[in-house]
């Protein structure tokens, strides 16, 4: 009963953080129908996740949880696109990012589905709260993400596309470059009957623990490197984007939870412990030692 309070919570403070995002994004943004577009895109995407919370919660499944994470991003695209004129930066910044939606969400998607389940839900989707709570924070994590596009996309200042856009680009390219070869390097490593059950420590594994985060990082850096030039006043506060990424995978969704299936099963592996002592968590490093392999968690 406490989890599912606590749980409840953290949905209404979600909704709070939501809002004054929004409201400091829609400071000087274009409107529809007097509506500020932020704003707009805020309410789009938390009704999009609560409304496909509905029949996951009655069938206990969360089988296309990571596909409507991908919609909630394209759907905020397509509002921007479809409700401002966009300029060049306008059409960059909605762009770039429905590649990268586009892309993971469908290699999530394929992936539960071979999988039949995703273990991190086990639980979780068994209470009301909690389930509710997961959905909820995939509708936030949406909406801040892409909090600086859409204030940059619907800002009443424009500029030329400039050196702001030419390094943001290029830093979103390596993000997304990181994020795509780990992905199928896992995939491929995992394809192997011979690594059944092994922990892939080869190749940008070698070099991180998880580079796939390191790269979603890296590619958010540069959305938001493209989308200063034209924030004032209170938009800058949608700047931490990337820093809510950082955060949400390095403190709560993302890393500790593997990282903790992993220690509790080859916390005692002499290779295990060689792989965490010569690999960072998330920022690549050239690997200090011959990588090994060692067992995955489930």
């Amino acid at each position: 009963m406490q989890n599912s309070t606590t749980a409840i919570a953290v949905v209404a403070g979600c909704a709070l953080v939501a809002g004054g995002v929004a409201w400091s994004a829609s400071q000087g943004s274009a409107a529809a129908g007097g509506f500020p577009i932020p704003l707009l895109c805020a309410v789009i995407a938390f009704a999009i996740n609560w409304a496909a919370f509905v029949p996951a919660w009655t069938s206990r499944s969360e089988r296309y949880y990571d596909l409507t994470g991908s919609l909630t991003y394209l759907s905020l695209i397509a509002c921007v696109a479809l409700l401002t004129d966009l300029d060049p930066r306008g059409w960059l910044l909605a762009g770039l990012p429905a590649i990268w939606a586009l892309r993971l969400g469908s290699f999530l998607f394929v992936r539960i589905h071979r999988a039949g389940s995703d273990r991190r839900f086990d639980e979780v989707k068994q209470d009301f709260g909690q389930f509710l709570m997961a959905w909820t924070l995939q509708a936030l994590w949406a909406f801040l993400t892409l909090c600086c596009a859409i204030a940059a996309a619907t800002a009443a200042t424009t500029q030329p596309l400039g050196i702001f856009a030419i390094v943001g680009g290029a830093i979103w390219l390596l993000g997304f470059g990181i994020e795509v070869i780990a992905d199928r390097q896992k995939s491929a490593f995992r394809s192997d009957p011979a690594n059944a059950d092994r922990f892939v420590s080869t190749g940008l594994w070698a070099w991180s623990r998880h580079p796939n985060y390191c790269g979603e990082v890296i590619l958010w850096i540069g959305i938001a490197v493209i989308a200063f030039p034209v924030l004032s006043g209170w938009q800058y506060v949608t700047l931490i984007s990337p820093m809510f990424v950082y955060l949400l995978l390095t403190q709560a969704s993302g890393i500790p939870p593997l990282e903790t299936r992993a220690e509790e099963k080859w916390g005692e592996d002499p290779d295990y412990r060689a792989y965490v002592d010569n690999t960072p968590v998330l920022w690549l490093r050239p690997p200090r030692a011959k990588p090994v392999a060692i067992r995955e968690p489930h």
